[in-house]
């Protein structure tokens, strides 16, 4: 089965929370309980932003730290596990090991991870990839799903007529 993609123009900052938010209510009506999303964009890009947006929907009602100085943050908000990782100031793949991740690759947890590029193939692979790119004054979101299991979340995505005025591309 191919990759479904989705595309978003996302104005401004409130934009990129409206997909976080979006995100998250659509993950909770999926099935499955655990997924992995990797996150790239350059600095600023509104990765971290859209992160604090999608946990605050799923629960998490304290401080939403960016992981950029401890690299992993988690959280468990209704009983969900959801690990925050930010790889921007990771010294290569293999420090990916002492980060103690592989702990929760077998668990049902909600893996978001900023910067995955440097991993190399330590992490597993992502069930959705959010590429957020600047245009313009304006960023853009570049949803794709490779697995069956982003390819359901990006399906319920599309039913949150939240999203609507952000929309650019399906297919």
């Amino acid at each position: 089965m191919t990759e479904a993609k989705m595309q978003f123009a996302l104005g401004d900052a409130p934009a990129t929370e409206a997909l976080g938010a979006a995100l998250a209510r659509s993950f909770a009506r999926c099935e499955e309980t655990s997924a992995v999303v990797y996150l790239h964009g350059e600095l600023g890009a509104g990765k971290t932003t859209l992160v604090r947006s999608l946990l605050r929907i799923l629960g998490v009602t304290g401080l939403i730290r960016s992981p950029t100085y401890t690299l992993v943050e988690t959280y468990q908000p209704a009983g969900r596990l959801c690990v925050h990782v930010d790889l921007y100031r990771l010294q290569g793949p293999g420090a990916v090991d002492e980060l103690g991740l592989r702990d929760y690759f077998d668990a049902p947890c909600l893996m978001l991870v900023e910067w995955p590029e440097k991993s190399g193939s330590a992490l597993p692979p992502a069930d959705l990839t959010v590429i957020l790119s600047y245009f313009g004054d304006a960023r853009t979101a570049l949803l794709a799903a490779p697995t069956a299991r982003g390819r359901e979340w990006l399906a319920e995505l599309q039913r949150d007529t939240s999203l609507t005025p952000y929309v650019s591309h399906l297919t």
